[in-house]
């Protein structure tokens, strides 16, 4: 009996102290709390996305849209070698030399499309091949991954002799794929040394493959990645790769964002 009165007691007592509460709840004082921390200014900046995931945004600079190479020069200046083909594609052609943007960036969003040859000629790293140079140094490769073996840190979406990317997403040879890719540019100290690392985010084919990893330096063919010290915006280079026998690429729908 003593139990029963217990309960009883007890819910009056809740009952009371829910009423209390309901008393002090004050809506207006709890979103001036939570305005303290909203944030209305600066506004970001509208921009009108592709209506398409591949289209370019109405904020991106075109590289390349199968009109011309006005944006392109040779490595190092002169006239591009390569050729844009009846269907507005560039072409690699064997033997021309890299072409690298007349114009420098830094950090940045890029995408790119690219295709190797429908005909199958070499293997490994012969198959396919070239290459993205963000700043001029740091490469994420182009090949021709599908049934090709080769080492894993030179595959397609690798970045070149330091990751290998987390998965194959490479498409047949002769059908069209594509990089979407977040590049952040490393910064250096007065006196030369690193203050922060390069890092790159890779999408091959809509899948990710390289997810914000530290770029270790310079991405070289021969010896340990190093970083040397440049400026703050650097040409995007693409790679003629004609030193294992040609099988060029083709690229086109190339657009990127400076960040």
């Amino acid at each position: 009996m003593k139990a029963h009165i217990f309960i009883i007691t007890a819910g009056a007592v809740l009952s009371v102290t829910a009423v209390k509460a309901q008393k002090k709840f004050n809506p207006d004082s709890l979103f001036k709390e939570a305005a303290k921390t909203e944030l209305w200014e600066p506004v970001p900046e509208k921009v009108t996305p592709g209506k398409t995931p591949s289209e370019a945004p109405s904020d991106a600079i075109l590289l390349f849209q199968g009109n011309n190479l006005n944006a392109w020069q040779k490595k190092g200046g002169g006239k591009p070698g390569w050729k844009i083909d009846a269907s507005g594609i560039m072409n690699v052609v064997k033997g021309a030399g890299d072409i690298e943007t007349k114009q420098g960036f830094g950090s940045c969003q890029l995408h790119i499309e690219w295709k190797s040859p429908a005909a199958i000629a070499g293997n490994g790293q012969s198959r396919g091949n070239s290459g993205i140079f963000f700043m001029g140094r740091y490469e994420l490769q182009v090949l021709d991954s599908y049934n090709n073996p080769t080492y894993v840190n030179g595959q397609a979406g690798s970045m070149y002799k330091q990751y290998a990317p987390l998965v194959n997403a490479a498409r047949k040879p002769g059908e069209w794929q594509s990089y979407d890719v977040v590049f952040t540019a490393p910064r250096f100290y007065s006196d030369g040394q690193v203050q922060e690392p390069a890092r790159i985010t890779v999408f091959h084919n809509g899948v990710l493959i390289q997810n914000n990893v530290i770029i270790k330096g310079n991405t070289e063919w021969i010896g340990a990645s190093v970083y040397k010290v440049h400026g703050n915006k650097e040409p995007l280079i693409l790679q003629d790769h004609g030193m294992d026998g040609g099988n060029p690429v083709a690229y086109r729908n190339i657009w990127i964002r400076p960040l």
